[in-house]
């Protein structure tokens, strides 16, 4: 059928999905309800009445990206969609709210678990590939490519087809996408003619281009670039759905309100990050020494996301473009979605402390520890090694690591967000005062993460660290089953393995990430019991989005 009358009916499809009635349903065999419900949205009251119009149009061409991402996740997610609308049970209505929510018909915190009954196991590949093809047959070739064919084969923006004749080829996304892609330009352009702030307006035209031409530099750089209160995120962007090999792009957008506030409160930090690179405990060849111009730092809040955003676990910051040539050229921008942390902390990682660690570690817990490492954590995706020469030739880490690569950046990014901190405290740049609640606030939030699934690069990210920390002692199990940190060797722990993954993606040593994988990234029996013991903790909010809903009636 049409891709853009798919997007329609998804949409409303998601309308009644996220219904109060429906949102507090269990799913499966599923006894406690596994996202908080939680209204997020922000003040739009200042903003002219143009911006307000230009929102309302900017929110239209999002809800696009949730069909999109529906068609990248399964080819089979459009009539799985349309027969779950027809069948209107409850149970099926149910059904349907989950399935919007994990954009698919398996449970994303659950091991993919499939909640439909029918469906196959959720394809690693996603439906970027053929769905006869295998991994091995894919991976030879694209080891028999090279030059230009090579690099559309490893591209983030395109698929992989079979021609007629059989033979694989690599199809870009305006051509594979091109109908509902037409619509959300459509829709940016719009929003262009109607804002009043020109770099708002640079980026939506030019990302409105890039979903016909297939070239998303100008308008990755236009993103960089922008300076308004509204921050819009919008195309294909990040790479954990293709469990192959991490290569291709999920449609997401997030559409923001910026808090100028906090902004300029956190600006201080991108003047850091030379010196955190010139510092980072590796060998220093594997340093850059001259990172891009570009490191804006933005806090916003959430008024809307969408597809890949929108998909279980919800994002609570993110680092873009992950375009190599752009972080290079120019850098990359780190956004914080500070309602979203808000509730994170206040509906999950609150009631996990109050579990997982013993009384007199729980004063530790702060939000600004929670807050400042997952801003660290962004700023950490921009640092270390992002090329190196494989077999004689350059190529990328995402390209060298595979299917690896995610959890071992996730990993990376946080305990080096870990390290950074530290670092800072002892120059000054942040107060002291928070030395032993970032080691705590992070202990706690470990659970938080390991309970996403180890399935999944951030889940399996933080077993990494979490089962390195246990080896060191420098994370300790009482007699209770309670978690505490040695703050006498947590500091060790940290630089070590901070070291060792920075090395492996500089030598892009593919056989050491897997081992790593295999050896630690892994839930032991003591973590597991504690997990058990979290049951009744959501293990992630469900947004409401109140301020998008009441621009969309007009009010």
């Amino acid at each position: 059928m049409n891709r853009a009358a798919l997007a329609a009916i998804g949409l409303a499809a998601l309308a009644v999905a996220m219904s109060p009635a429906a949102r507090s349903q269990q799913f499966g065999t599923t006894m406690t309800p596994l996202f908080a419900p939680v209204d997020l949205g922000a003040d739009t009251s200042t903003l002219p009445q143009s911006e307000r119009a230009a929102l309302a149009r900017i929110i239209e061409a999002a809800r696009v990206m949730d069909a999109l991402f529906l068609e990248q996740v399964w080819a089979g997610n459009p009539s799985l969609l349309l027969a779950l609308q027809g069948d209107r049970t409850a149970r099926t209505n149910a059904q349907l709210a989950f399935f919007l929510l994990n954009k698919g018909p398996w449970s994303r915190v659950e091991g993919n678990r499939p909640f439909v009954p029918g469906v196959p196991r959720k394809p690693e590949g996603a439906a970027y590939y053929p769905p006869d093809a295998t991994r091995e047959e894919i991976a030879a070739w694209i080891e028999g490519l090279s030059g230009e064919e090579r690099e559309a084969a490893t591209s983030f923006f395109t698929v992989v087809r079979r021609d007629p004749n059989g033979e694989l080829r690599a199809v870009p996304y305006s051509m594979e996408y091109q109908g509902p892609l037409a619509v959300a330009a459509e829709r940016l352009r719009a929003a262009a003619d109607l804002t009043a702030e020109p770099t708002l307006a640079r980026y939506l035209r030019t990302r409105a281009e890039a979903f016909a031409s297939n070239e998303y530099y100008e308008s990755d750089v236009a993103w960089m670039e922008l300076e308004a209160a509204i921050e819009p995120t919008i195309g294909p962007y990040e790479v954990y759905e293709d469990e192959w090999f991490n290569y291709k792009a999920a449609f997401e957008a997030f559409v923001t309100i910026r808090d100028d506030a906090e902004t300029t409160q956190l600006a201080r930090f991108g003047a850091e990050l030379q010196e955190l690179e010139d510092n980072l405990p590796i060998d220093p060849a594997y340093r850059d020494p001259e990172l891009g111009a570009l490191a804006p730092i933005r806090v916003v809040n959430v008024l809307f996301t969408a597809g890949d955003a929108n998909s279980g676990v919800q994002t609570a910051a993110f680092n873009l473009p992950n375009d190599e040539r752009v972080i290079r050229d120019h850098g990359s921008k780190r956004v914080m979605l500070k309602n979203v942390q808000e509730a994170k902390f206040q509906r999950v990682l609150t009631p996990i402390s109050a579990l997982a660690l013993p009384s007199s570690e729980r004063g530790d817990i702060a939000f600004e520890a929670f807050f400042t490492h997952i801003l660290m954590h962004e700023l950490m995706h921009g640092l270390g090694p992002h090329s190196v020469a494989l077999d004689g030739r350059e190529t990328t880490v995402r390209q060298a690591l595979r299917e690896t690569y995610s959890t071992i950046e996730e990993a990376k990014a946080d305990v080096s967000g870990l390290w950074a901190l530290h670092y800072l405290i002892d120059k000054g740049v942040i107060d002291r005062s928070l030395e032993r609640s970032i080691y705590t606030t992070f202990l706690a939030s470990t659970f938080r993460s390991i309970r996403f699934g180890i399935n999944e690069a951030h889940g399996r990210g933080v077993a990494i660290q979490l089962n390195t920390f246990l080896d060191a002692g420098a994370v300790t199990v009482g007699r209770d089953g309670r978690f505490r940190v040695d703050h006498a060797r947590i500091r060790d722990a940290v630089e070590g393995l901070t070291s060792r993954l920075m090395t492996i993606q500089a030598q892009g040593d593919y056989e050491e990430a897997n081992r790593l994988l295999e050896t630690l990234g892994v839930v032991r029996p003591e973590v597991q019991r504690m997990l058990d013991r979290l049951g009744g903790v959501p293990i992630d909010i469900q947004p409401r989005y109140v301020t998008a809903e009441r621009l969309a009636t007009g009010f």
